[in-house]
């Protein structure tokens, strides 16, 4: 005891001290760099995962595009036959009766704008550029989506209310890449560990496709930032109901909705994340044709 109160034994304590908080401050240097480490680590893991997912989805979609070009095509062409088969009646009909002549040019005409429909399509199908999962997928594949998708940090709940019909395969083909654009957003701005909750309401009719995401609690979570999760104002509601959503994304999702009388919507909710919803009031019974233009 005496030693400590003397000089040396005050010196000593103070080099002590000294070293103690060197080396404190050298470990809390190592520990912040090794976090910040460990965060960028992390930060190229998900971003070369993203980047695989969607290599892998692009691969899939020049196959399965060229799937539905070819299929699509051999449509075209059998009606382009059914249509000269016509054209060639109307022609000897004419010679012997008139009137009955009239009527086959009527359904020459009908059949002919079938047909351009049909090729246009073909042409829509080919210019398209978006992913797939596979060759020409539909609902039945959406499994198979929400597996690549749970692979890649997405957390996905689904549920289906209704009776299930039979879809054109455009139709289920229109579904099916919203439905994969949507949950690829999440997963882009919500990143890993986001909760995305997807929904298919049947009617006699229809169909109601909506996709709610947790994106923005689940990056506040990540950066340890819980107590944030509900602190949302005024302004953030009012800027989630008058703001426009835009994007190439959400653009193309729109257009393949509006393809088959759908309407497409998409809005962020303040505090929670993102939601995109397309409703088909008539998708059972819609062609993909109408809204297609023949006159060109």
């Amino acid at each position: 005891m005496d030693w400590l109160n003397s000089p040396a034994g005050a010196s000593a304590s103070l080099i002590a001290s000294v070293v103690l908080a060197v080396v404190s401050v050298v470990l809390l240097v190592l520990l912040l760099r090794s976090r910040a480490r460990l965060r960028r680590t992390d930060r190229d893991w998900t971003t070369a995962e993203r980047t695989r997912i969607g290599l892998e989805l692009s691969l899939a979609e020049q196959t399965g595009r060229l799937g539905i070009v070819r299929d699509l095509q051999d449509v075209a062409v059998h009606a382009v036959g059914r249509l000269v088969s016509q054209a060639e009646g109307a022609k000897y009909t004419a010679e012997s009766d008139p009137s009955t002549a009239v009527r086959a040019v009527t359904g020459v005409v009908d059949a002919g704008r079938t047909a351009l429909g049909d090729m246009r399509r073909v042409l829509t199908v080919a210019r398209e550029g978006e992913s797939l999962s596979s060759p020409q997928p539909g609902l039945q594949s959406a499994q198979n989506l929400f597996r690549v998708m749970r692979d890649a940090g997405l957390v996905i709940g689904f549920e289906e209310s209704g009776e299930r019909y039979e879809l054109k395969p455009g139709a289920e083909l229109a579904v099916y890449r919203i439905l994969q654009a949507a949950l690829a957003n999440s997963l882009k701005h919500g990143g890993v560990g986001t909760e995305a909750r997807v929904s298919f309401v049947w009617t006699e009719e229809g169909l109601q496709v909506t996709i709610d995401d947790d994106g923005i609690r689940a990056a506040l979570r990540r950066e340890g930032e819980e107590a944030r999760v509900d602190a949302t104002s005024i302004d953030d509601d009012l800027r989630a109901l008058t703001e426009t959503i835009s994007g190439a994304g959400i653009s193309q999702m729109r257009q393949r909705a509006e393809l088959f009388g759908g309407v497409f919507s998409a809005n962020s909710i303040p505090g929670v994340g993102f939601s995109v919803s397309a409703v088909f009031p008539a998708l059972r019974f819609h062609n993909g044709v109408h809204g297609v233009e023949l006159a060109r």
